[in-house]
């Protein structure tokens, strides 16, 4: 059976996050997970955990001054990406979160690169708990500097951590490269977190130009059983639940 994960930056978004929490777990989700909660008293959404018996599956880094998108791989910039980074990290103890995503930010070249790499050993020496890193479409998110799955493994394996994963979301991967079945056995040891939304409008699973059916079956198959990512737009307050049901009886391929 599959399992889904409410991503409450995008879903239930308009309540504060205890309520939407709570709206997640009567709507029929396993899992939550967000996106920048700080503004929350983490006390406040433990409380609103422990209720619902929902796990918090995973939280962001900031992303910085105005028009920023993380601080990670911009280079002069480490104190304020590691603060962040021990933000993040703090709040992620208080309310059980099981993984952090650091946001890279928008730069390039190898002096990024480099940056992004000594940020995430800092990361990962300060925590038991996953590090996430996603790559991010060039449609949505210009100028990202993590663009890809491939120099995202390549990240990954010169960092050489044990709790440094990927985040694997379909919606991103099949804007930029395609063949999202393809990738998922591909990087499936790198992999901590598999999300998803419709492409191209990052809508429900339910249309668009990903087969969801099929994708999930065959995540299924992979042997992967923890909860997937719902980090879509929905159209309605009604529509954020109503392709659970027949997507959650989905059997391995």
């Amino acid at each position: 059976m599959i399992r889904f994960s409410a991503n409450l930056g995008f879903l239930w978004n308009d309540r504060p996050l205890p309520d939407a929490i709570r709206a997640a777990h009567a709507a029929g989700f396993a899992a939550v997970e967000c996106h920048w909660p700080y503004e929350t008293p983490a006390e406040e959404v433990r409380a609103a955990l422990d209720d619902t018996g929902l796990p918090m599956l995973g939280l962001n880094t900031l992303r910085g001054n105005p028009g920023e998108n993380g601080l990670a791989a911009l280079a002069g910039r480490e104190v304020e990406a590691r603060a962040a980074i021990d933000q993040a990290i703090r709040y992620a103890n208080a309310v059980g979160a099981r993984a952090i995503h650091v946001m890279a930010g928008f730069s390039g070249g190898e002096e990024a690169a480099q940056t992004f790499k000594s940020n995430l050993a800092y990361a990962t020496a300060q925590t038991e708990r996953t590090i996430l890193i996603e790559p991010l479409n060039r449609h949505d998110a210009p100028g990202y500097f993590l663009e890809t799955t491939d120099q995202a493994r390549a990240i990954i394996e010169s960092v050489d951590a044990p709790n440094l994963k990927l985040m694997f979301d379909c919606y991103h991967v099949g804007r930029t490269e395609g063949d999202v079945m393809t990738r998922l056995t591909d990087l499936l040891p790198l992999i901590g977190h598999i999300q998803f939304a419709s492409v191209p409008d990052r809508g429900a699973p339910d249309h668009g130009e990903l087969n969801y059916p099929a994708i999930f079956s065959h995540i299924a198959a992979l042997g992967w059983t923890a909860p997937l990512g719902a980090e879509f737009k929905p159209r309605t307050a009604d529509h954020i639940f109503n392709w659970i049901k027949p997507l959650s009886s989905i059997a391995p391929a």
